[in-house]
């Protein structure tokens, strides 16, 4: 598509911020959705055009969306704690819906939705997974909410795009990167390494530097193919692993111990009923047992993109948390 003015949800986000920075230096303009309450340090110093909205407001996002040709919706839920809110279907599902009838009605305007890993599959047993894979988490359990309500929106961007609408699908691994002052991955390094015996049970992620998602995200809305879905995600890691070299790059003796994945479950129960710190998001558990293995060479060969390895994503991301001193805070 021809450069023009983008409309974005989420950009004042970890990955939205990068996106916008991404589009604005390929001569793109770009509109943001913002609330009145949004933190936008991370846009600071960009040209970009503030629209001050509501994702929960559907003549909002209409309106915002009003000139634009093109749409990436990024907002989503950012904090755990938010997975069993109101908010989670107000936001995740509500919201969508409210951005695909907005992009219908401005025209039918190019689109990216910005899904999530999680929706593609988590794994008892190590198994690579694409885009093709069927999402086989237990939908009656409360614990994967957050990956149904993805996959939600998924299934209704495939729907518009068989009614004509230019929509198309990434699903971002696990993000690290500088600038995530939420923590929400960052967090997971940080307890690497102000525990005093890391435990882990079986399972592992794809990770992915955020500044490779923003330019996935792009390639995507310039050409990705309408109702496709790209998975987003570097390389491959056993959570003992992303552990063992966070420890290693931060010059920090290995201290991991594995346990089962029963015991894990039982200890994040026991953290969310009794209220004690473990050194964990008890949230963060069931889909810390489980395997998130994926293959990345549809985004590669379609979009153009390549994802940096594990130590070049994490170097850069652990020297930020040093630098903000997260790890000297109690």
């Amino acid at each position: 598509m021809a450069q023009g003015k983008i409309f974005v949800t989420g950009g004042a986000g970890f990955i939205g911020s990068r996106v916008v920075r991404s589009l604005l230096q390929k001569g793109y303009e770009v509109r943001c959705l913002l609330r009145e309450t949004t933190n936008t340090r991370r846009l600071e110093g960009l040209n970009y055009e503030p629209f001050l909205g509501d994702l929960t407001r559907p003549e909002s996002v209409q309106e915002g969306m009003k000139g634009c040709t093109g749409v990436v919706h990024l907002a989503s839920l950012s904090n755990w704690k938010d997975i069993h809110s109101p908010k989670m279907r107000r936001v995740v599902v509500d919201g969508s819906a409210y951005v695909l009838d907005a992009a219908v009605a401005n025209g039918n305007l190019p689109m990216v939705y910005v899904s999530s890993s999680t929706a593609v599959d988590g794994t008892d047993d190590l198994k690579i997974l694409n885009e093709e894979s069927p999402l086989t988490l237990p939908k009656h359990k409360k614990d994967y909410v957050y990956a149904h309500a993805k996959k939600e929106v998924e299934e209704m961007c495939k729907a518009y795009a068989q009614k004509g609408l230019p929509v198309c699908i990434v699903n971002p691994t696990e993000v690290y990167g500088p600038e995530d002052w939420d923590l929400t991955t960052a967090g997971n390094l940080i307890d690497f390494a102000k525990t005093k015996t890391v435990q882990l049970a079986e399972g592992g992620t794809s990770i992915v530097h955020v500044d490779d998602v923003a330019a996935g995200i792009v390639a995507a809305l310039q050409t990705g193919q309408p109702g496709e879905r790209y998975i987003l995600g570097g390389e491959n890691l056993h959570f003992k692993e992303l552990a063992a070299l966070t420890l290693e790059i931060l010059g920090q003796p290995v201290k991991i111990k594995m346990i089962s994945r029963k015991m894990l479950l039982n200890l994040a129960w026991l953290s969310k009923t009794l209220k004690i710190n473990m050194g964990f998001e008890p949230a963060v558990i069931p889909y810390a047992v489980k395997y998130w293995f994926i293959d990345n060479s549809k985004a590669k060969k379609e979009l153009g993109v390549e994802f940096r390895s594990a130590r070049e994503i994490l170097e850069p991301t652990l020297a930020w948390v040093k630098k903000e001193g997260f790890l000297d805070k109690k």
